[in-house]
């Protein structure tokens, strides 16, 4: 045989493998990212409960160190929102307003405004930096902006010409590693990020999840978020609590959501003449009555509200009034414009107003947190479906199936008649109004 045949065969093989692995390269990209979102969104969990212990231990260690969060609170709220202006611009709230808003954007410097890996570490230092501060705030919604951001770089270092759904597989993949929720993952996915079922993503955002929530599983183990739970309606008057957990739930969701874009709108005008003056004047003003509410409330209020929910769902009863204090201190740690997510401390207000309302009514404590849970947050976020499943992965409570889909479905109904807007969507479109103008001003400087 001659030697120029064999040379010409073995250069047409290497050909065929360099040609396959430049076609699975941009998998193996991919499947790193997804993994990488598992692996960090552990970490985050964990750093975020250090800082979230070190803010009790703080306070709790003298005989007036529960007066401490009047003056830590203030101040980190403040160097909270100063580094979030100044070091690490959009990184502002919960995070997920920034994701929709990405996959609505054409243009990729405009994508990378709001989500990149630097945007992605300042999410994590100030939320954890929020927890330490005794912010009601949470890690969930600054998980979605961190795997979104992974997963758009994903998408600049491979090559994938797939932006939109790498976002959404981040996303997904965010919240399934950060509740150990796969099916609530998807389902907010499809349901509560992009509103619609795209057949061409669902393979990424499936793939995502799973490579995702097998790194979290490697790491932290098969666990539920509130352990198993067992409740169940046995009686006439626990289905009562269906409707007014229901409704009471979807009304308070309806109530957080419309006040919480009415007025970040009045604030966003107020800023406009010194904005990061005005905006750490607000912080610190916010992080004040904040830790007013926290030592009032004895300490219950700071933080992701997790021991009181959990407490809650294992049948133990919270306070009366918990459940308003919490969504006072929710509601302005949001507005302060401090990085943090509201699913935990929606979850804490859920449980606190059910807790409230089977106390009142003598029925299960259990169940009704876990209805009051689904009524609110169905009415914060207005995705029934994504309430639904992911407050039955994390409670495992299978035999309240039927009672938490119709609570769900309640608050949502209730919720879309009092505030016609998604507030996640409605955010979305400061973001996005804001790179459109950034567009128009760099267009008319380069004429």
């Amino acid at each position: 045989m001659p030697s120029s045949y064999r040379y010409s065969k073995l250069f047409r093989r290497s050909r065929v493998l360099w040609g396959s692995f430049s076609l699975w390269q941009p998998r193996l990209v991919f499947w790193c990212g997804a993994l990488a979102i598992g692996v960090i969104s552990v970490g985050f969990a964990k750093l975020a409960d250090l800082a979230q212990k070190g803010f009790g231990s703080l306070t709790s260690s003298g005989e007036w160190a529960f007066l401490l969060p009047l003056a830590l609170t203030p101040l980190g709220f403040m160097l909270s929102a100063y580094l979030a202006v100044t070091l690490f611009p959009n990184s502002q709230g919960s995070g997920i307003p920034q994701a929709i808003a990405a996959r609505h954007l054409r243009d990729e410097e405009d994508r990378t405004r709001l989500l990149s890996l630097k945007i992605a570490f300042g999410k994590i230092v100030l939320t954890v930096l929020g927890l330490f501060s005794g912010a009601s705030i949470g890690r969930e919604g600054p998980t979605v902006q961190v795997g979104a951001s992974i997963m758009l770089a994903v998408a600049r270092f491979s090559g994938m010409a797939q932006a939109r759904g790498l976002i959404l597989a981040g996303s997904a993949a965010g919240i399934a590693a950060a509740f150990n929720t796969p099916l609530a993952g998807i389902v907010f996915a499809i349901e509560e990020m992009s509103r619609t079922y795209e057949s061409r993503a669902n393979g990424l955002v499936l793939t995502a999840v799973i490579l995702s929530g097998l790194a979290a599983l490697g790491l932290s183990g098969s666990y539920n978020y509130f352990g198993m739970a067992s409740a169940s309606p046995t009686e006439l008057r626990d289905w009562g609590l269906v409707l007014i957990c229901g409704i009471g739930g979807g009304a308070l969701g309806a109530a957080f959501s419309g006040f919480a874009l009415h007025f970040g709108q009045k604030i966003r005008r107020w800023a406009q003449p010194q904005p990061l003056k005005r905006m750490l004047a607000l912080a610190a003003i916010c992080g004040l009555v904040i830790a007013v509410i926290g030592v009032a409330s004895g300490g219950t209020t700071f933080g992701t509200g997790y021991e009181q929910a959990r407490a809650a769902v294992e049948g133990n009863a919270l306070p009366l009034l918990f459940f308003v204090e919490k969504l006072a201190a929710s509601f302005l740690s949001m507005l302060s414009g401090i990085p943090g997510g509201i699913f935990a401390p929606s979850l804490a207000v859920g449980a606190g107003f059910g807790s409230t309302v089977g106390s009142l009514l003598g029925t299960s404590i259990a169940l009704a947190a876990i209805l009051g849970m689904a009524g609110y947050f169905a009415g914060v976020v207005q995705a029934p479906m994504t309430a639904f499943v992911i407050i039955l992965e994390m409670t495992g409570d299978h035999q309240a199936v039927i009672p938490i889909m119709a609570v769900s479905m309640i608050g949502y109904v209730t919720s879309r008649i009092l505030s016609r807007e998604p507030l996640y969507h409605g955010l979305s479109r400061v973001f996005i109004a804001a790179a459109i103008r950034a567009r128009r001003v760099v267009e008319r400087e380069s004429e």
